[in-house]
Order: C-alpha cells, then structure tokens, then sequence
C-alpha cells in the first residue's frame, strides 16, 4: 500500500498509531487568545458579584481560583463561562485552528467538529467533577472519533487527567464487563495508567477508545481544559450523528459534488 506522507506526518502518524495518544505544541498566539477570553469572563463574573481578587493572584487567576469560589458554586459559574463562550462564532474556529495540523494528519482535512466545547475546572480537595475511567465509545460514541483536550494551565499528576496507553488499552478493553462498576475496573488497570504530564501551550490528542478518567485533584491548584470531538467527516457516526452532535467545518468542492448529486431521471 502506497503512504505519501512527509516525514513530519510520519512521526505524528507513528507516535499516534504506537500510544492512541498525542501531546503536542499549540499555535501560542490562539491559545493565549482562549485563555484571554477565560480570564476576561472570570473577571466579569468576579465583579459583578463584588468579589475582590489580590494583586498577586491576577496574573494566576486561573491556578489560584478555588480561592475565590465555593465548591457548591463551581457548576453554575462553570456553566457560566461555557454558554458565553459556546456563543462566541470564532470561539469554535480558534480552537480548531490552534491544533489543525495534527487533527488533519490524524484524522484528514475534510472534518466535523463536536457543537460546542466542554469546560472543566476542577478544584482542589473536590470530588463533584469526577469522571471515572470510561471509554467514550461505551456511551455511544463513534470510535472514528478523536479528542482534543486543551489545558490553560500546566497540568501534571492528580491536576491532569490518567489514559491508558493503547498497547495496554487492548489487553484490558474486553474485560470491562468482567468488572463490576467503574473503581473496580480502574482498579484492575491503574497500575498501567499514565498521567499526562502537560504544559500550558500543549494539547492532548487521543482516541476515546482509550480509558481514561480522573481522581480528585490533590494539588494545591485549580485545573482548567477544555475537551472536544473531532472526526473525519466521511466516516461512519454512532448514536451521536452529525445532526445533533457534529459540525461540519471542513468539505471540499468534490465531496459538495458528490453529496448534491442526483442521477438523471430516465
């Protein structure tokens, strides 16, 4: 079989095929360009419930956040900023952009985007964002999908996120059902998971077939990322179609061609 690819395809290409996992570096001016529009609404929201930050945390704010919020009210202010943001047209446009050239050598240039863009922040000491280990593809999701997670923050440890490595991936997938709730089965495989040890200006591309997950944050600071699905457009869709779930960002003029053709009436 003939691969026409550059040598820089080929090492993203080799690294993605041998982990199911990618770090990589970001375009820096867009992702300050999303961490600008963070802190921006953080303030906002600050002011207008009267809440006064120290000198010294401003520049932070992102690390130091849990100082300033309550556990019972990390939710609705999450909610907050991911509805303004969802908002913003050139929001979802930024985010592709910041890791386009992975996403087209892992997934190809014509692709649809998952509608809106997960927020996480998880606080220290706080057990109510959990995600226990899981597979996407379990919850209808297709498996022709990948993940882009995009910290704000350097993330490392218990502030970050585990996955299980695909070689690993493959000899404890099928025997999930053998597992009778989520904490036996990362029980099972914790001793082979890595954590992603990643910095601000880095983003993590993975195939969901991998497990992954998170405990609760142990550090002393806050983690903010960001999720989201990309797939090849042309590929086959789950219960969450492009309808509903998907955004197609990217057709070329022969795929519109293709899609619009209708055979001649006889």
């Amino acid at each position: 079989m003939f691969q026409y690819y550059s040598s820089n395809e080929l090492k993203i290409i080799n690294k993605f095929e041998k982990d199911g996992f990618l770090i990589f570096n970001l375009d820096k001016q867009k992702i300050k360009k999303i961490r600008n529009l963070v802190n921006s609404q953080i303030f906002k929201i600050f002011k207008k419930n009267k809440i006064k930050i120290k000198n010294e945390h401003k520049l932070d704010i992102l690390n130091k956040f849990h100082l300033y919020i309550k556990t019972s009210e990390l939710n609705n202010f999450r909610l907050n900023i991911y509805n303004n943001l969802n908002k913003k047209k050139d929001f979802l446009e930024t985010y592709f952009k910041v890791s386009k050239k992975e996403l087209e050598v892992i997934c190809g240039n014509e692709l649809a985007m998952q509608r809106k863009i997960n927020l996480s922040i998880q606080i220290p000491k706080d057990d109510s964002s959990l995600l226990p280990v899981h597979s996407d593809v379990w919850s209808g999701c297709s498996p022709f999908e990948v993940v882009v997670w995009i910290p704000l923050v350097n993330c490392s440890k218990t502030k970050s996120m585990f996955i299980l490595p695909k070689q690993e991936n493959e000899k404890y997938y099928k025997k999930f059902y053998k597992n009778k709730n989520s904490n036996d089965l990362y029980n099972s495989i914790k001793k082979k998971t890595k954590w992603i040890n990643i910095k601000f200006g880095q983003g993590l591309i993975f195939t969901h077939q991998l497990m992954h997950g998170n405990l609760v944050n142990e550090t002393k600071e806050t983690r903010w990322s960001f999720n989201c699905r990309f797939k090849s457009l042309m590929s086959p869709y789950d219960k969450k179609d492009i309808a509903e779930t998907f955004l197609p960002i990217s057709i070329r003029p022969a795929t519109r061609f293709g899609m619009n053709y209708e055979e001649p009436q006889t």
